[in-house]
This record gives structure tokens, sequence and C-alpha cells, in this order.
């Protein structure tokens, strides 16, 4: 195939995904719609890319890419129900929001994600009494395979599929969320021994509203975080300590470290050991996308599994095990998130109480025999693998772990029975 003349290429964030392809830039809903006709009637494939946050090939395009970055403005709001342009950003959403009194229930820890993008890879953040972001939308209006615009609210048939769609589905253009009134998070955030940390997680997870913590490989310190809904925000961080922490300490300082031990490999567990020892703890109070949300500048590629819960323990005892055999070092820590039961279908909390463990690599770094030997534990658990997030799962493996698989396959096929919307990695994971 010829190469088109506006053909361009495309890396992700994490550096570990590439193509060219034909770019399609529509700025506005109709202009989506046309271009899917377009697309169907010529046998050929759109991919929507948002902001390139997924590790997975989700967003890779084999034949026409489609930006739709242009789709950023707010809609409309009634009440507590937000409707916004698909292609907005997290960040744009909650500046959005909290200019009018709101803000979302829960967010995972970066925001550049479009909106469109974090509903349909379940991005999630930590919080028993929350699940992906997915389940806070209300409705979403989607550029369908037959190129028609239609709107998908709770009493339709596909809801709980179109709204984590992985982009397999149609093309979101207008996504209405379910908000909650504007709120202030106290952060406790400490270093603290592993062996406390997982002794205290059953008391601790359901006494706060959003626990998470950090375990540094080759060492035997964690980072706990605890966030609970306070009424003020009346301990603001200083400026000059939110700077030290979130910007020389976790990003300017780390990726030194990170370069170090890429070159000198040996040296990574004291550097683990140094980093987990430069955190001192702090609290503090603040609007709640901005605890949420932290900066992330220091890239990396990550695999992350839900596991039930109950599992934790026995992945956790198995990790320094891996460490011993891998052919090189592991300079990330991993994450450990809890959420609650999602009733939303390709969910990977669906249906239980889920522990999340994520495992990274510095940019650059060997990686696959590390999140291979992580899958190869998580699986026969139960585990499910974060779509937008490092895994080698296939359908046929996959349908097994997702009760309401078939359905969701079965919604496709309704949708888009001639794949207008596919690429290799949904062929792979949803079936060809």
């Amino acid at each position: 195939m010829t190469t088109p003349v506006n053909a361009r290429r495309w890396t992700n964030w994490g550096r570990n995904q590439e193509s060219v392809a034909e770019v399609l830039t529509p700025g506005s809903v109709d202009e989506i719609a046309a271009s899917v006709n377009q697309a169907a009637t010529n046998g050929r494939r759109v991919k929507v890319v948002g902001s390139g946050h997924s590790f997975t090939a989700i967003a890779v395009a084999d034949d026409q890419r489609m930006t739709v970055h242009r789709l950023n403005q707010l809609v409309g709001i009634d009440g507590p129900l937000v409707t916004v342009q698909a292609g907005m950003r997290l960040s744009t959403l909650n500046a959005v929001l909290a200019e009018n009194g709101l803000a979302m229930p829960n967010l995972g820890d970066i925001d550049a994600q479009t909106v469109a993008g974090a509903i349909s890879t379940g991005t999630h953040g930590t919080g028993v009494t929350h699940s992906t972001l997915a389940s806070s939308v209300e409705a979403v209006t989607m550029v369908t395979a037959a190129g028609k615009v239609e709107r998908f609210t709770k009493d339709a048939p596909e809801f709980q599929a179109v709204r984590l769609g992985l982009g397999a589905l149609g093309i979101l253009v207008e996504v209405t969320l379910r908000c909650v009134p504007q709120f202030v998070l106290h952060a406790d955030e400490r270093p603290m021994a592993l062996a406390d940390v997982l002794a205290g997680l059953e008391d601790w997870i359901p006494a706060n509203d959003h626990v998470e913590f950090y375990w540094y490989p080759y060492t035997d310190r964690a980072q706990l975080k605890r966030n609970n809904i306070v009424g003020a925000n009346d301990k603001p961080l200083p400026a000059f300590r939110g700077w030290l922490d979130d910007e020389f300490l976790s990003n300017t300082l780390w990726e030194g470290v990170c370069k170090v031990g890429q070159r000198l490999p040996g040296t990574v567990p004291a550097l683990n050991g140094f980093a987990a020892r430069a955190l001192s703890p702090r609290t503090y109070t603040d609007r709640s996308d901005r605890v949420f949300c932290s900066p992330r500048r220091v890239r990396f590629t990550e695999m992350e599994y839900e596991i039930p819960r109950a599992a934790l323990p026995e992945v956790l005892d198995a990790l320094p095990r891996i460490y011993d055999v891998l052919p090189f070092k592991v300079q990330f820590p991993v994450e450990v998130r809890f959420t609650g039961p999602d009733d939303v279908w390709l969910s990977h909390g669906y249906g239980r109480e889920s522990a999340y463990v994520a495992v990274h690599q510095f940019l650059g770094s060997e990686y696959e025999p590390y999140f291979k030997a992580v899958e190869s534990l998580c699986e026969p658990l139960g585990g499910r693998p974060h779509w937008g997030k490092l895994h080698y799962r296939t359908a046929a493996d996959l349908r097994p772990a997702y009760p309401k698989f078939d359905d969701f396959v079965a919604v496709r096929d309704r949708l888009d029975p001639a794949r207008v919307f596919t690429n290799e990695y949904l062929d792979r994971v949803l079936g060809a």
C-alpha cells in the first residue's frame, strides 16, 4: 500500500508503541460521521487516539488515525450531571468542574488523558467505595460504524458495554458524567516498613476514603498514602515543599537515579534504598483533583493487574522471588491500589473487591521477562490486565476472566460488524 501524503508518525507517551497512518482531525461530530461513513464505504479502518497514555497497542492505527482533540468543550451542566466533548483532557475537566463547584468522585494519579481515553481503557483510582472512572458515566453519544450519531443512556441494552468500550464499538463524541460537589482531601503520606503497611491494610482500607502504597523492590520499605474528605482546606502544602517533593525528588532527582541505575545495574538495590529513605512524612489539604493527580515526567513502561483483594499477599510474597531470577534489575516501585465492585462489563473490577498491582520499568530498560512473570503469577489467581497497560493475554483466556465477555462481543458484532474500528490489539483481546 502506498503511504498517503498526509501520513504521520505517532508515538505513545511510553515510547513503546508507534505507527505511521493517515491523519484525520475532525472539528465537529458531523465531520466525524462523514469520515466514518467514507471509511466504511471504502472498506477502511479508523482508530481514534487520545493523549497516548496507554502502553498497549490499543490506540495504534494501521490505516487511518483520528484525533478528536478539537472536540474539547463543555456541553452543559444539569445539577450533578456534566456533559463534555470526549476529546477534553481530564486536567481541563477538573478545572471546569472546579469553576462550577463540582468534582469527579475519584481519579487516577495522572490527568493527561482525554475523557474518552480514560473511560474506554478502565482508568481508575483507589478507594473501596469507588471503581473505574467509567462507573461515573451516565450517558455517551457515539458515532457508530454506520456513521450514525447515537446516544446511549442507562436504559440502553448496550450501556454497560459502551461506557468502557476499548474504542471497539464506535467513536465517543460526548460523555455525561455524574459528578459530586467539590470537596477537599486531607492527604497523609508517610514512609513505613512494608511489613507494617501489610499488617495495617485490613484496618486502613475500610477506615479511609482512599488508600494506596508503593513498595521499593530489593528493600523492606514502602510509602503509604491515605486520603480522606475533610470540611476545610486549612492545611495547604507550602509551595517549596510541594516543589521539593513533587518536582525535584519525584521527577528531576528520580530521573537521575534511574539513569544511573540503568547504566550501572548493580547499584539499583542501593539506589532504591536511597529513594525510599529520601521520602519524609507529609500531611496537607487541597482540592481533591490536586491531591489525586501528580506530575509524571519520568517516562516508563507499565503493566497493571487487577486481582481479587484476598490474593494480594500471595502476589507480594512472590515478587521478590521473581526479582531474584530476572536478568536485570527493577528500578521503579510497585504501586498497589484498591477498589470496590464494578458493574461495567469489561471493568477489571467487575463484580468483586479488587487490589491493583502495577509494575514499571524506566524508559529504555528491558521489561518483558518481568511483566510476563508477573502475568504468570496473577492470571491463575483470576487476575485481569488493565486494558491500557502492557499484557500478553488473548480473547481465549480473557473470556473466562470476564463473566460478560460474550455479551460485550455481541454488542460489538451489532455496532461494528465490519470492524471499522478494530486494530491488531482489539483483534487479539476480543477476537477478529
